[in-house]
Formats: C-alpha cells, structure tokens, sequence
C-alpha cells in the first residue's frame, strides 16, 4: 500500500505543471544544503563566520548590549516569541479551527500533522548534533535545548510557510495570494533574525533551521496538493474532488 501511494506520488508530481517540479528540486537542494552545513558546523569551519556575525549585532564597547535603544531590544524579544511553541501552537489551533468552520476539516487535519511532524523533526536533529549554545556574548533570552538547528527559525518556516501556502491557495486574486506568501516569508526571516540578535543562536543555527523548515513546509504543500487531487482532502471551495490522472 505504501509503496503503490509512493508511486502515485512521483507520477504526479511528473505530471503536475512546473511548480510542482520546481518543489521537489528546491526540496532536494535544501536537503543538500543543510547537510553540508552541519558537516562545516561539526568540525567547527564555521565559527568565523559565526562570531563575526553574531558580535556586528553588538555593542563594540560591550558585547552584553545589543545594537540599538531598549525599546527595540525588547521589541526582538517580542518577534522571536512568535517563533515560540505557545504562539505558534495557539496560531495553528486557529487555522484549523477557520478551516473546520470552513468546510476544510480533512485539510485542518493534514495541518496539525504537519506542524507535530515538524515539531518531532526538530528535536531529533536537535539531539542528534547537540551543539552548544553560543558562549560569546550573553543571552537575552531564556534557553532550553541544543543550539544546531534553530527550532524557532525552522518552526517558524515550517509553520508560517505551511500556513501561508495553504491559506494563499485558498485565494483566487493573485495579489492577494503574494500578500499572504510575502507576510510568511517576513515572519520567518525576522524571527530567525531575532535569535542571532538576542544572542541565543549561532547564524548558522538559524540557516539550518531555515532549510529545514522551507524543506519542511514545500513538502506539506506538496503532500497537501496531491492529496486534494486524489480527492482525499477538500479543496480551496471545500469539496472532495477527484481529478483524473494525466497520462505521460
């Protein structure tokens, strides 16, 4: 069964339109990306990099005071929170509800799965490289796991990018449609952004969860595509349409 859903898969990706393809190729350049960086992240090639980036975010008389006034080091607290499991839990319980009220029960289904597979995807690889947090300046924010890869970058991308595919599909105007893309894409950058400036995350922590996280969210959309296809979740008006198959 697995294996006959696997190559119902390949086949329509094959037939899809170009995006589609360009998924998958963006999906496997990701995967490719993130393993040489963890390779250059474990036998330390990076902390040049890392050090250099980490301290232009500080204070050249005190690196424990982060560039800029109070307000806005608060205000970086304030974005990287949104990369937190609290909100981003509380915003995926949101979506799903709208979309149980929407007609879109399957599909909210389909979310909730991707957001814990994302959730369980960053623990492990957490875990598996256990890299420590950066010792170079203070941290404005309170820590509890691994520093390589950053679980607020790649759960941010994961999330928000999910969110903002599934949610922009359901749109018929373009612009709006790049709207939701171009908020999505906002969000995760800042909040990864946030985690370098508080001082709790190497820069390449963040482009690791970054990649994850993007690699992540194309699949979920992918998987979320063929399924609406095969009928098997409802579609941008709610309803469980099949489409035919289109022979090579």
């Amino acid at each position: 069964m697995v294996k006959h859903k696997v190559i119902g898969l390949l086949r329509w990706i094959g037939n899809r339109e170009f995006a589609a393809l360009l998924a998958v190729f963006t999906i496997l350049f990701l995967v490719w990306g993130f393993a040489e960086l963890s390779e250059e992240v474990m036998e330390g090639e990076t902390m040049t990099f890392d050090e250099a980036v980490l301290l232009s975010m500080r204070n050249p008389q005190d690196v424990s005071d982060p560039l800029g006034p109070g307000w806005f080091e608060e205000m970086g607290r304030d974005v990287t929170a949104m990369g937190g499991n609290v909100v981003l839990t509380i915003l995926t319980l949101a979506v799903c509800g709208f979309m149980v009220l929407d007609g879109k029960r399957r599909l909210a289904i389909v979310l909730i799965v991707a957001t814990l597979g994302a959730l369980g995807v960053s623990t492990m690889l957490k875990s598996s490289f256990d890299r420590d947090r950066p010792d170079l300046v203070p941290h404005d924010a309170r820590v509890y796991t691994a520093s390589f890869p950053s679980g607020h970058s790649m759960l941010a991308a994961s999330t928000y990018l999910t969110l903002g595919a599934l949610l922009a599909r359901a749109q018929k105007r373009r612009r709006i449609k790049a709207y939701i893309l171009i908020i999505s894409l906002f969000l995760t950058l800042i909040i990864g952004l946030s985690r370098i400036y508080l001082g709790v995350h190497w820069p390449t922590d963040v482009l690791g969860g970054w990649a994850v996280g993007a690699g992540w969210a194309l699949g979920c959309w992918l998987l979320a595509r063929w399924l609406q296809d095969h009928g098997e979740v409802e579609n941008e008006y709610g309803r469980l349409d099949r489409k035919e198959a289109v022979e090579p």
